[in-house]
């Protein structure tokens, strides 16, 4: 996930408690009596309020209280970095893409200017996993890992059939350490390893 903190989101006269979080591209509250979910795209105003970000929508206004964070928040909020930021991609990164990806992403990197290459050695690998048996795809490309090469993991969230810690416990197996997660988008979660220190 993103940003994750524990608080509660004010709807009119309405209060409920719960996790707030923060996502690529969107926030989210989950409660036990009420959900909801802002697209950044929706969000016509932002403000970071002692602690509080009021967040205004064409449905109205929803003052999520998050405390201390609420400041970092809102500049997330109106200064989004975009996916590619996120990742470590710009121009000139040497990429390899392994398995299927979103025509977005591909125009995203096309946009770019990143090398996509075929090689093992470029500076970052992307995984596409679809579920536990691709995840002995792993163990294969950790071995070609060298120096500060990194590989992206990019599976699907929300589904038992394979979860982070599935992702994470086959890495970890591999010799990998987990360093990052992104929310790569709407369906996918992308988790990035690298080799640990001692070992490059």
């Amino acid at each position: 996930m993103g940003h994750e903190v524990k608080g509660a989101v004010r709807v009119g006269k309405q209060r409920y408690a719960g996790k707030i979080l923060l996502e690529t591209s969107e926030i989210i509250f989950r409660g036990t009596d009420y959900r909801c979910k802002i697209a950044f795209s929706e969000i016509h105003a932002v403000e970071a309020v002692q602690g509080e970000l009021h967040i205004t929508t064409s449905d109205g206004l929803k003052i999520y209280e998050i405390g201390a964070a609420s400041e970092k928040w809102r500049e997330k909020l109106t200064h989004p970095k975009s996916r590619l930021e996120k990742l470590g991609v710009k121009a000139g990164t040497r990429i390899r893409l392994i398995g299927d990806f979103e025509s977005q992403f591909l125009r995203e990197l096309e946009d770019s200017k990143a090398e996509i290459l075929e090689a093992s050695d470029a500076e970052i690998t992307f995984l596409a996993i679809d579920g536990k048996v691709s995840l002995v795809d792993v163990a294969k490309y950790a071995k070609k890992m060298r120096g500060a090469q990194a590989l992206w993991i990019v599976y699907p969230k929300g589904k038992k059939e394979i979860t982070e810690i599935d992702v994470i416990a086959a890495a970890r197996k591999s010799g990998l350490k987990d360093v990052k997660v992104v929310g790569f988008s709407a369906t996918h979660t992308a988790l990035k390893f690298v080799l640990p220190v001692r070992k490059r």
